[in-house]
């Protein structure tokens, strides 16, 4: 399956953004993930969903403020971020796996987006 990624840009610190991730196909049967990185860092998880029972993960960084859902209709995965903090930018990516439960690791996704630059500003 092939991700693409959109939704990143400029915002201002406190406010929402929602990033994109569509499907080239069904993503039925599929776990998906979100992860961001800056340069010179490790790629880490922000949020993970499962496909069997929607199960979530949220990263501490971000519980509490996020949202990741899915819409089989749209073959696309969302990322809503509200209360955006400087300390948010980085390049998002989304990733997938066939498989039943959410993973954290970047090392258990088959799949790649291509990454979003999400920038908040202070």
């Amino acid at each position: 399956v092939q991700l693409q990624a959109s939704g990143g840009g400029l915002v201002q610190a406190g406010g929402s953004l929602r990033l994109s991730c569509a499907a080239s196909g069904s993503i039925r049967y599929y776990s998906f993930g979100w992860f961001r990185q800056l340069p010179g860092k490790d790629r880490e998880v922000v949020a993970a969903i499962g496909w069997t029972n929607g199960a979530t993960y949220y990263a501490d960084s971000v519980e509490g403020r996020s949202t990741i859902s899915r819409d089989e209709a749209r073959n696309t995965v969302y990322l809503q971020v509200n209360s955006l903090k400087s300390e948010d930018t980085a390049v998002y990516y989304c990733a997938a796996v066939r498989g039943s439960a959410y993973y954290t690791r970047p090392i258990s996704y088959d799949f790649w987006g291509q990454g979003t630059l999400v920038t908040v500003s202070s």
